[in-house]
């Protein structure tokens, strides 16, 4: 698959199997089709020159590096094991280096590793389905899919996954790790899941099957009010949407409500267009990159619902082109935001193989705002009306975050 079949950040652990990886991560669960345009978060494979007005000349980087390469040869000297294995001693400083960072979304891959990332994954649409986050430094659970064998196994945004049929991930790449719960159809995985509130280790077996999701599924809920819930933020989904929006507009609703709970992401291009359809005019986000340039997406002409009353909901695995949607609404009072704080991710990595096949860094190139210019990585955005829905509720068929975005359709 071309760079663009490596290019999403958040993607379902459906496990779609295909070549790529995933800006964040790796494709599991969605068939991503040849696409121009670039997912949110994306990694890319590219060369990308480093500003040249922040690198030392190679008479201070010399002087920069003199302890380095005094403790270099300390080690080769007195090291109680001889010989030393250079090329891990190559790596490890790379690494240690990219970690000084203090940037979770940062890191190196060796060889080996960027091989195995890069390789082709065979099959299809099988997995325990789930939008997981590869970005940081632990595979990380965003959501899992309706009636997935992930959403029946418990697993919640945030669970980290520290080990895979009883082999310990610390230390391999999320990258990597997700390949590990890659399998077909009818074969168990054990996850070792790290919850951290409240604080729990535990194992979870999971039987995958063949994953199936639509990007979204619309209808009309008593009291009159329109609902319209996004999967993701796929190739159609914008074409599904306006025919939803087409079709249930022309019963002149009261309201409208945007299910965006468990929406790991998906495309940028999707995103602008989804927002497009509720607001007529004006910034949507900015991407500020590390150069220090800026660069603006504008709402496109023609949305079909930019006056009708409506609520977003959103929760713990809203994320990316969904915190994307849902900050530029609530800037805009373009509507209100009921649930609970969404996950966070706004910024944008960009792989960088190394010359002579010595691996990749993974660096932190861009952060996206929202039209107000607020800040969502790592803090992600907060509710108009935080609205809790335990798993009591779920298991009752409550749905109070619903019950209470109608209620604010009803009320005059």
């Amino acid at each position: 698959m071309k760079n663009t079949g490596r290019n999403i950040l958040f993607v379902f652990v459906g496990l779609l199997l295909l070549a790529g990886s995933f800006s964040g991560g790796v494709l599991v669960g969605w068939l991503i089709p040849s696409h121009t345009t670039t997912p949110i978060g994306t990694l890319s494979t590219t060369q990308t020159p480093a500003p040249t007005a922040t690198s030392p000349s190679t008479t201070a980087r010399d002087t920069l590096f003199a302890p380095f390469w005094e403790s270099w040869d300390i080690v080769h000297q007195q090291y109680i094991d001889q010989p030393v294995d250079d090329t891990k001693l190559m790596e490890g400083a790379i690494r240690g280096m990219i970690d000084s960072l203090g940037d979770a979304h940062s890191g190196y891959m060796t060889p080996d590793e960027y091989s195995q990332a890069n390789a082709p994954l065979t099959g299809s649409y099988e997995g325990i389905g789930a939008y997981v986050d590869t970005s940081g430094k632990v595979l990380t659970i965003v959501s899992a899919m309706p009636g997935s064998p992930a959403e029946k196994a418990g697993l919640k945004a945030g669970d980290e996954i520290i080990a895979i049929d009883g082999k310990s991930m610390e230390g391999i790449d999320p990258s990597i790790a997700l390949r590990s719960v890659l399998g077909p159809a009818n074969t168990t995985v054990t996850l070792t899941i790290h919850r951290p509130d409240p604080e729990t280790v535990m194992d979870v077996t999971i039987t995958r099957s063949t994953i199936s999701l639509p990007s979204m599924e619309s209808k009309m809920l008593d009291s009159n009010i329109a609902y319209v819930a996004l999967y993701t933020f796929g190739e159609t989904t914008d074409t599904d949407l306006k025919a939803a929006l087409t079709e249930l507009l022309a019963k002149n609703p009261k309201g409208l409500i945007l299910d965006l709970r468990g929406n790991g992401g998906g495309y940028l291009n999707t995103a602008i267009e989804v927002v497009s359809e509720f607001i007529s005019s004006g910034v949507v986000m900015y991407e500020d990159q590390g150069n220090g340039q800026r660069q603006t997406y504008t709402a496109i002409a023609g949305g079909l619902a930019t006056d009708i009353p409506m609520v977003v909901l959103v929760d713990g695995g809203t994320a990316s082109a969904s915190e994307i949607t849902a900050g530029a609404i609530q800037d805009y009072g373009r509507g209100k935001l009921v649930g609970v704080t969404t996950y966070g991710k706004g910024s944008v990595q960009n792989w960088i193989p190394l010359e002579n096949n010595q691996g990749a860094v993974r660096i932190t190139i861009a952060r996206w705002l929202t039209p107000k210019e607020r800040q969502i990585n790592g803090v992600g955005l907060t509710p108009d009306y935080v609205v809790e829905r335990t798993d009591a509720d779920i298991q009752s068929g409550k749905d109070p975050q619903l019950d209470k975005a109608i209620q604010l359709l009803l009320t005059p």
